[in-house]
């Protein structure tokens, strides 16, 4: 110590920089984890369940020439009447299906080779 100063030398300042240079990619690592968590990756013509509160049914896709052709089946309660959505999508495209209740929504995207189903945190419509 110089008053009251702490003097650093090269190699506890490099020691400083990595810790924290470690602990901001672990952070970033770690929300990306949280967020990717939140949207199911969907195979070819596998079926994945969707809850839209009272309205609630199945999607899919199937892989076609021109894009991914990705087929929602919804229906209130089980005695409702049944409709489909369908809806081709190319990379980086995105379908929103949603209802005015307030967790009725699922948006379906294509990434590149990829589908997913999430629940977005806010509703754009």
């Amino acid at each position: 110590m110089i008053n009251d100063f702490a003097v650093l030398d090269r190699q506890s300042l490099g020691a400083i920089v990595m810790s924290i240079r470690n602990t901001l990619f672990a952070a970033a690592f770690g929300i990306a984890s949280l967020t990717a968590a939140h949207a199911e990756r969907l195979r070819p013509i596998e079926a994945k369940s969707i809850n839209l509160g009272r309205i609630s049914g199945v999607a899919y896709y199937t892989v076609e020439r021109d894009g991914f052709r990705v087929v929602a089946t919804l229906a209130q309660g089980e005695t409702g009447t049944p409709f489909r959505v369908v809806s081709l999508l190319t990379p980086g495209q995105r379908l929103l299906l949603s209802t005015p209740q307030p967790a009725g929504v699922i948006e379906i995207s294509r990434e590149g080779d990829s589908v997913l189903v999430r629940k977005p945190n806010t509703a754009s419509n």
